[in-house]
C-alpha cells in the first residue's frame, strides 16, 4: 500500500514508519523536522501546529490510507493534534484519500466536547481501579492534552472519511511483541499500559480490518 505517516518523527511515528518499511509498504512522512528522518523515503515538511491544507494535499495526494501519531508533546503545542487532524482532514478530501487511522489516548471517551457535551460518565471498559482512580488522575493531569485530543475525535468522526480511532493508555518504549489486547469503542479491561510500537502495529493492522471504519478501538497489553 501507498501510505502517508504524519509525526513521523514522534514516539509512535517513528514506529509507524519502521514497521510500515519492513512490511514492504511505499511510505511518504510528514514531520516538521524531516531532516531527522534517516530512511530513504519521500518526506514533505508541515508544521501542523500552523497547516496548510494545500501543502499536506499535495504531500497525501496518492496514497491509500493516512496513519497520524499527532499530538501534543509540551504545554506550548496544545491544540495541535486539532488544528493539525482538521488540516488532514481537509487535505485528504481534496486529495481524494478515503482512509484515516489516527491515535488518541483511552480516558477521551469520557472527556467532554463540544460534539460530545454530555459524554459517559465513566468508560464500559474500565474496572474498579480506573474507573475510580486511574482515569480521573489522568484526565486531571492532563486535562488540556485530553481536552484538545477530544476535540480532534470530534473532527474525525465529522469528517466522512473511512477513519479509525486508536485509544491507548499509558505508553512506554518497550519492543514489539504483536501480542495485545484490543476493544470496539470501549476500553480494554485492567489495560494499563502498551508499548508505542505495539500501538503502530495494530494501527497499520487496522488497513486490512474493515471492522475497525467508523469505531474507536481501545488496545492494551
Amino acid at each position: 500500500m501507498r501510505l502517508t505517516i504524519v509525526a513521523a518523527t514522534g514516539g509512535i511515528g517513528r514506529q509507524l514508519l519502521r514497521q510500515a518499511l519492513d512490511a514492504g509498504h511505499e511510505v511518504t512522512a510528514i514531520a516538521r523536522s524531516p531532516e531527522k528522518i534517516k530512511d530513504q523515503v519521500p518526506t514533505a515538511y508541515a508544521d501542523l501546529a500552523h497547516p496548510d491544507v494545500d501543502e499536506l494535499a499535495a504531500a497525501v495526494k496518492g496514497s491509500d490510507a493516512i496513519l497520524s501519531g499527532l499530538g501534543a508533546r509540551t504545554k506550548f503545542e496544545e491544540g495541535v493534534a486539532t488544528r493539525g487532524t482538521e488540516a488532514l482532514i481537509g487535505a485528504a478530501r481534496k486529495a481524494g484519500v478515503r482512509r484515516l487511522v489516527v491515535v488518541s489516548a483511552a480516558p477521551i471517551g469520557t472527556v467532554p466536547s463540544p460534539a460530545r457535551p454530555h459524554p459517559p460518565r465513566h468508560d464500559p471498559g474500565e474496572g474498579f481501579f480506573m474507573r475510580h482512580l486511574g482515569t480521573p488522575f489522568a484526565k486531571t493531569m492532563f486535562r488540556t492534552h485530553y481536552e484538545d485530543l477530544a476535540r480532534m475525535e470530534d473532527a474525525v468522526r465529522e469528517s466522512g472519511l473511512d477513519w479509525t480511532v486508536s485509544r491507548p493508555p499509558k505508553l512506554t518504549d518497550k519492543p514489539l511483541t504483536g501480542r495485545y489486547r484490543t476493544a470496539i469503542d470501549r476500553n480494554v479491561r485492567g489495560g494499563f499500559s502498551i508499548s508505542r510500537a505495539d500501538v503502530a502495529h495494530h494501527m497499520l493492522a487496522c488497513l486490512s480490518r474493515p471492522e475497525t471504519i467508523g469505531h474507536t478501538v481501545g488496545i492494551a497489553s
